[in-house]
């Protein structure tokens, strides 16, 4: 085991510190995650296989583009991949955070999350219109240092997981009992952070440690350009996120974008040069899009919502994008096929959301929940606990049935693509809404019957879209 980590971490370097053996490392690297893929059993079919390998793949193309560019540190690079390896790809039952991992499923019958997403803040300087945060720069919720603290801990060593992804609010403006979230970062080094961030805060100090801490990497978020961006998220917004882009650039900090898609900026999203400017000028490292979740009464955010045929546009772009353009992105709601469906609700390799209230949900987008962090750690329970709760055992057990009949990788969501069976089959009547608008969606037969219309209209337009078989492509492809 040992062996095998040490050459992969070898492998790995020599793509990073080695100009000339770049590319006979990357192949190398690249060889691995196909045979990796290739077998994994987890995926039924050969096209599910094959496009979660397109996607590292890409992610293996881009770092390469950008390591050639001088767009990441080679300190800081080496200091991720530490963080990284010896966890997902090679990681053996024996290893101490593997001997977690059998502990947790002893104790409750299956493996745990694969990671968290966390909100320790709703506080944030932007007021961006449909935020789900709701944030404003008023007195709003924030976790102690010492609770946010504890979940980190309860994620590395009740799960033995080494992945944590942050949002808010913003995650950058979070201040507790004088520490700051690069507190957290420099404490957990073998845990590596993805944050979800408006992009302003990042000064080029900011940037300079996060590039020495080497176990973060911001995702920053963007509308489509400067005219997109600015309606929605404030004037001057995008030129700050363009510095911000720059600061990291020259620290050299792998960073992405993060994107929702709506009806005011679906069309920029069809269109090869959106991607092309991101990934080849800006020099991101992978891009992550979101479909609007409406909720609450609201027919602004029903208007904002992309429409079941503008969906469908949208996967057909992701395919190409994927396949032709070679670029890592995923679309939360379209690229089910690579995540092998809904990865809510604290399933094997998924996720629980915590926000900054403590409430323990199934998704980011889901405002419902059983378990609070607080109430939790009073009675000297952990997270694991939190992922019993029947809530979150009737999500998974949707996910089980779901993905047992494979009829429609295009829904993949239990709340935005199957709201009727969300409400009758896995809510329970302990279950709790996070605010006001999500008590009010319980309660409004118009939501309720507009949210059901959609997911029929959406069922209809990707029923007969069947995914390609690829049990003889994967036997052609050269590597």
């Amino acid at each position: 085991m040992k062996t095998k980590k040490f050459i992969f971490q070898k492998v790995v370097e020599s793509i990073i510190f080695n100009k000339h053996l770049r590319p006979v490392a990357a192949r190398q690297l690249d060889n691995y995650m196909f045979n990796k893929f290739s077998k994994d059993r987890g995926f039924a079919s050969y096209e599910e296989r094959l496009k979660r390998y397109q996607f590292y793949s890409n992610l293996l193309n881009v770092a390469e583009k950008n390591l050639d560019k001088g767009y990441y540190s080679k300190t800081g690079m080496k200091k991720m991949i530490r963080s990284m390896t010896g966890s997902k790809f090679v990681m053996k039952a024996e290893d101490k955070i593997g001997k977690i991992q059998i502990d947790y499923k002893l104790k409750y019958g299956e493996y745990p999350p694969g990671f968290i997403v966390l909100a320790p803040s709703q506080r944030c300087n932007l007021q961006c219109t449909g935020c789900y945060a709701g944030s404003t720069n008023r007195t709003v919720s924030t976790l102690p240092y010492s609770v946010v603290d504890r979940i980190i801990g309860d994620v590395h060593d009740v799960f033995g997981r080494k992945f944590v992804v942050i949002t808010g609010g913003e995650p950058f403006i979070y201040k507790s009992d004088g520490k700051t979230l690069l507190d957290i970062f420099e404490k957990y080094k073998d845990v590596f952070f993805l944050v979800y961030t408006n992009g302003t805060l990042i000064t080029p100090s900011i940037a300079q440690r996060l590039s020495e801490l080497g176990n973060v990497t911001p995702a920053i978020s963007v509308e489509g350009y400067e005219q997109e961006t600015d309606e929605r998220r404030g004037k001057g917004v995008y030129n700050k996120i363009m510095k911000a882009m720059e600061n990291l650039r020259k620290a050299g900090v792998p960073f992405g974008i993060s994107v929702t898609a709506t009806s005011k900026n679906y069309e920029l999203l069809l269109t090869d040069e959106f991607y092309d400017y991101y990934f080849e000028k800006l020099g991101a490292s992978y891009m992550w899009q979101f479909q609007l979740m409406p909720i609450g009464r609201g027919k602004e955010t029903f208007d904002l919502v992309v429409s079941p045929e503008k969906r469908v546009e949208l996967y057909k772009v992701w395919e190409r994008v994927l396949t032709e353009k070679k670029y890592p992105m995923a679309d939360f709601w379209n690229s089910g096929v690579i995540s092998n469906g809904c990865i809510a609700y604290g399933r094997h390799n998924g996720y629980i959301y915590i926000d900054w209230n403590g409430n323990i949900t199934p998704c980011a987008f889901v405002p419902y929940y059983v378990d609070n962090v607080y109430d939790l750690y009073k009675e000297d329970k952990n997270l694991g606990d939190a992922v019993q709760s029947q809530f979150m055992k009737n999500g998974r057990k949707w996910q089980q049935n779901h993905e047992k009949t494979r009829k429609n990788h295009l829904m993949p969501c239990s709340i935005r693509d199957h709201y009727k069976n969300f409400r009758e089959n896995i809510i329970t009547d302990k279950t709790k809404p996070e605010d006001k608008q999500a008590a009010e969606a319980l309660k409004d037969a118009i939501y309720f019957q507009t949210m059901v219309n959609y997911d029929e209209e959406l069922a209809k337009l990707t029923e007969n879209i069947n995914e390609p078989e690829y049990s003889d492509l994967l036997q052609e492809i050269e590597i």
